[in-house]
């Protein structure tokens, strides 16, 4: 059906080719042969609309090696050169824009007959594990994302870190490995970064080296290029979950105890303006997906983004999202320009996925101009200094404000901070429900009503700690949660911090 030219075309057969030690006939059997090193010799540069169109998750093995298993040996040369050779003959005979018109799996089908056949003619030694090997990886390489696809496709993986071709490393537990993943080369590892930048419409190059972008899963992709990247292009991701996070969830983790979830229900359900705080790699998007888990499904929504990540179950949302500039400079959107216009688009609440420049001003005033319940993000180390850093991102566009007007601006519209913290067992924690009670002079005033407290490690190395309540049994926004019929869940979830801490 796809064949361009009969499969004589191949050429004469050659003589066996070297390839690794099989895999487990087990794995094979199921199509779970791919192993960590599984980069690609050749990759197909295939439109991007094909690729999204026939792209299909694959389910693999873990490949990480953990302590104290044994590493696997790396392919060697014979395994690409073989791979290169059934690649060669796969492009001569394929047709890719029927190719395009199928489902993933029935992709998949065409292509594992065709390179099974080319295996046969070009007579190629090969084992049933290898060989299930073979057609997986090359598989990846035509449909998705190549070398990339098996740490894709495992949820234990919170990031993917790749340093040039020859290096990548995992976070894995809140710790990060470096994983038996390589490419072939640098040029290779563009083209992967190309065809996912693709998918949303941007693009990646020596013109425009830095580029952020989604894959359909909403996981968050950077690529920074060379010129910029001395050693190769440098590709983060950060994955989703499949199964996403909930505070429930959270309290199992010990990010959060029982009674501090209920707070934080609470504070989502009674349309608090809350901002959530917090280093890289903390938390920060995972815990407002998860706060905005309890707004009211008649709410309309809309969010801001600069790469869509937020996940929202709500029926009625509106999702926006930047743009960068052209290649002539132009034509750019910025987080400003989204949070201005949807202030004319009638929401209930606005949810700013990062705030990280002067946009923060236009938040505060929809904050304080009867868009209760509005949230946002922010990189800050502690809620004291999640307040100077908006200060000075109201700074940084250019309004002239005296000091104490921006701080009254602040306090009458942040009513909670959440404080989010990644500790050094990689273990994630929220470490303050913080509220903003108002000015005393010129100064903010807060209170923390829950605080994590650090009472040392154990053998392993593993942070022991407890949330503690602060004693405080009457929030300030107690009227807010009276008028949401939540004051008696409110009681209850703080007296009982308040017994556990003593």
């Amino acid at each position: 059906m796809f064949g361009k030219r009969g499969h004589e075309g191949f050429g004469k057969s050659v003589a066996p080719t070297a390839v690794p030690q099989p895999v487990q006939p087990a794995a094979a059997s199921t199509g779970q042969g791919v192993q960590a090193g599984g980069s690609t010799d050749l990759l197909l540069d295939i439109g991007s609309g094909a690729a999204a169109q026939v792209r299909q998750s694959v389910t693999t093995p873990p490949l990480a090696p953990v302590a104290g298993q044994r590493r696997r040996p790396a392919r060697d040369e014979g395994y690409y050169d073989t791979k290169a050779q059934v690649f060669s003959a796969l492009i001569d005979t394929i047709d890719l824009s029927q190719l395009a018109k199928l489902d993933g799996e029935s992709a998949r089908e065409e292509i594992r007959d065709i390179v099974n056949d080319i295996i046969t003619i070009k007579n190629f030694a090969m084992s049933i594990a290898e060989q299930e090997e073979l057609l997986e990886d090359i598989c990846n390489d035509v449909l998705g994302y190549g070398p990339l696809e098996p740490l894709l496709a495992r949820d234990d993986i919170a990031d993917i870190m790749v340093n040039g071709a020859g290096q990548t490393f995992i976070e894995v537990g809140g710790k990060t490995i470096e994983s038996e993943i390589r490419f072939r080369d640098n040029s290779q590892l563009l083209s992967i970064c190309q065809r996912i930048v693709s998918q949303v419409g941007r693009r990646v190059d020596e013109s425009s080296p830095i580029c952020d972008a989604r894959l359909p899963d909403g996981s968050r992709v950077n690529v920074i290029a060379p010129p910029l990247s001395l050693d190769g292009p440098a590709l983060t991701i950060r994955k989703f979950k499949k199964d996403k996070l909930t505070l429930d969830q959270l309290v199992k983790f010990g990010s959060i105890t029982p009674e501090g979830a209920a707070v934080l229900q609470i504070i989502g359900r009674v349309r608090c303006n809350v901002v959530i705080s917090g280093g890289t790699g903390s938390g920060k998007t995972t815990l407002l997906n998860c706060l905005t888990r309890y707004i009211d499904g008649h709410e309309r929504i809309i969010t801001c983004e600069d790469t869509a990540e937020l996940q929202l179950q709500q029926p009625h949302v509106v999702r926006l999202e930047t743009r960068p500039p052209n290649i002539e400079g132009e034509g750019e959107i910025t987080m400003r320009d989204l949070v201005k216009n949807c202030l004319r688009m009638r929401p209930e609440r606005i949810i700013v996925g990062e705030v990280r420049g002067p946009e923060v001003f236009d938040l505060l005033q929809a904050m304080n101009t009867g868009h209760d319940g509005s949230m946002g993000t922010i990189h800050a180390n502690t809620p004291r200094e999640c307040l100077s850093r908006m200060e000075s991102m109201i700074a940084m566009g250019g309004f002239s404000l005296p000091a104490k007007t921006v701080r009254e601006i602040i306090s009458g519209s942040v009513d909670v901070i959440v404080q989010a913290a990644r500790l050094r067992d990689g273990t994630r924690r929220i470490t303050h429900i913080t509220e903003v009670v108002g000015m005393e002079g010129d100064v903010i005033v807060t209170q923390d009503l829950v605080r994590y407290e650090m009472e040392g490690e154990d053998a392993a190395g593993r942070i022991i700690g407890r949330h503690v309540s602060t004693g405080i049994a009457k929030p300030h926004f107690w009227d807010r949660a009276r008028y949401y019929n939540e004051e008696r869940r409110l009681a209850a979830a703080l007296d009982q911090m308040e017994v556990k801490a003593n």
